[in-house]
């Protein structure tokens, strides 16, 4: 099933966002704060692009591309499915910040979770992360008390994360 508003959409991935995706994977600002390996060459990141396209596939994972106009521009997936409780993770491209696609994205893949039967979505994102935390917030999320300390990078991050329970 699709889920779309007027300017995007989140769907499974389809061969035609190969190219996009493995940008994703290379660009050297989505590195930063979504965990990737660190590809030297675009053909090592193909297989990644496979094993996601797959996984939307898969009816007890949540991997989902987001489009626009443009084609792909991101992706959420989940990091931990416990229960009725789903934890996602996200990512656009940096070409496409600004446009407030990742929240209109976010508030889509959460009405398609409560729909599947999820009854809380939760989401985090590195302390210093400001722009992905209002993304959050904007879209009616909580904060939890819960951080945890990831080595990434060389670097010790905070992740903070929060939530949004079906109503």
């Amino acid at each position: 099933m699709r889920y779309r508003t007027q300017r995007l959409e989140i769907r499974p991935f389809e061969e035609k966002d190969r190219e996009n995706m493995i940008d994703l994977f290379m660009d050297c600002v989505v590195k930063q704060t979504y965990m990737l390996p660190d590809y030297e060459h675009r053909e090592d990141a193909a297989p990644l692009f496979l094993r996601l396209m797959e996984m939307c596939q898969d009816s007890s994972k949540y991997v989902r591309g987001i489009a626009t106009g443009d084609g792909l521009v991101g992706f959420l997936n989940h990091t931990d499915i416990q229960g009725k409780e789903i934890e996602l993770g996200y990512v656009i491209h940096p070409d496409f910040h600004g446009n407030g696609y990742m929240t209109e994205a976010l508030k889509l893949a959460t009405e398609e979770l409560f729909a599947m039967g999820y009854d809380e979505v939760i989401t985090g994102a590195f302390s210093t992360n400001a722009t992905s935390i209002r993304v959050m917030e904007k879209c009616g999320m909580e904060r939890l008390a819960k951080t945890d300390e990831i080595e990434y990078r060389g670097l010790t991050h905070t992740c903070v994360y929060y939530r949004k329970k079906q109503e």
